[in-house]
């Protein structure tokens, strides 16, 4: 499946095609995979720049802070450094079906998006809640659309933080310095949204109290396309199996959510991942149990083959062009709902 993403320009598209300055991330936009696959996207590698961080490289191109710190290992998440190469993990399997309205997978802390009659998929990485508050898994509807959201900041969570010696307003007016954003999808799960943040570099860490939290930019967009009464699907799954065509068996594995409490082993729920997406495969492969159990002990949110013909994930990486990264960081303006205008080059500093 080639890597079909589309900039969304939102607003700010222009009938010239000419840049503004600024910039806006690659929304991940995908036509659902052929029979027999559920793959979608493809795996980058980029060069940074003395400025540049892990963190505005996975906001252009819409993965968060998880996928890109366990995909580059090693690197300085704030200084990754000049000519350091940068693998962008903008390759997803999809979850199990149905595929249809807003799936949740909570431990790839990432969110799908199955719109009605059409054969694409928008994917979208997210915040989730952190320990001790878990959110539900089952399945519920999209109960609200909700434009400048105020909060009423419940007790027990300003407890918590003058506790931390962190206090907080008990509420917060509507406005860009909300941490609920400026849009908010209202689910049928007691006082929990889908929501845009003040705070975007927290995509993909575990930094709510149960909302899931969504890149600014992402959020406009599916506010725009997502309806009251869409269904909402949220899962547990750390261990997703697919195929995309190529022969080869992958497996994505991230980190287990403690607060999701298991009868099983890690190692064994990923055995049980494998061995039930082979059983719908029209052609055997033999598995490379020894990478499962990497993959395992050391998640790294990657899609890998694991048949005993793929190759390994470094050759797969050292394989990839590097391609220079050369756009602005992202300012405090683009933590607004409003999305920022394209991204345009800038040189780099020296």
């Amino acid at each position: 499946m080639q890597f079909n993403p589309r900039k969304w320009l939102g607003l700010f598209a222009l009938a010239t095609g000419s840049l503004l300055s600024g910039r806006v991330a690659l929304a991940a936009e995908f036509p659902l995979p052929a029979a027999g696959s559920n793959m979608v996207g493809q795996l980058h590698v980029v060069l940074a720049r003395q400025q540049d961080t892990l963190l505005d490289i996975a906001r252009h191109y819409d993965v968060g802070y998880n996928e890109i710190r366990e995909a580059n290992p090693g690197v300085d998440p704030w200084l990754p450094g000049k000519g350091t190469r940068v693998l962008v993990p903008a390759q997803y399997i999809l979850p199990p079906p149905p595929w249809q309205g807003i799936v949740i997978d909570i431990p790839a802390r990432r969110l799908y998006y199955f719109p009605v009659g059409k054969k694409v998929v928008y994917t979208y990485p997210i915040g989730i809640f952190r320990p001790k508050w878990p959110d539900p898994l089952g399945t519920t509807r999209i109960i609200a659309k909700v434009k400048d959201p105020s909060w009423t900041v419940p007790k027990n969570i300003q407890e918590e933080h003058a506790k931390a010696g962190e206090p907080i307003p008990a509420y917060f007016a509507p406005g860009p310095d909300n941490p609920m954003g400026e849009l908010a999808l209202e689910t049928g799960w007691s006082q929990i949204y889908i929501h845009g943040t003040n705070k975007p570099w927290g995509v993909g860490m575990r930094v709510s109290h149960g909302c899931f939290h969504v890149y600014p930019e992402n959020e406009v967009q599916l506010f725009k396309m997502v309806k009251v009464g869409t269904p909402v699907r949220s899962i547990d799954e750390p261990y997703l199996v697919g195929s995309n065509g190529d022969g080869h068996l992958y497996l994505q594995a991230f980190t287990p959510i403690e607060a999701y409490k298991s009868d099983l082993s890690p190692q064994q729920r990923a055995v049980n991942a494998i061995v039930q997406y082979q059983k719908g495969m029209s052609t055997a492969v033999v598995v490379n149990w020894q990478r499962v159990i990497d993959l395992v002990q050391k998640p790294n949110t990657v899609p890998t083959g694991i048949d005993v013909s793929a190759p390994s994930l470094t050759q797969v990486i050292s394989a990839l062009p590097a391609q220079p990264y050369a756009f602005a960081p992202y300012g405090d303006n683009a933590n607004q709902a409003t999305p920022p205008p394209s991204a345009t080059p800038v040189p780099e500093q020296q």
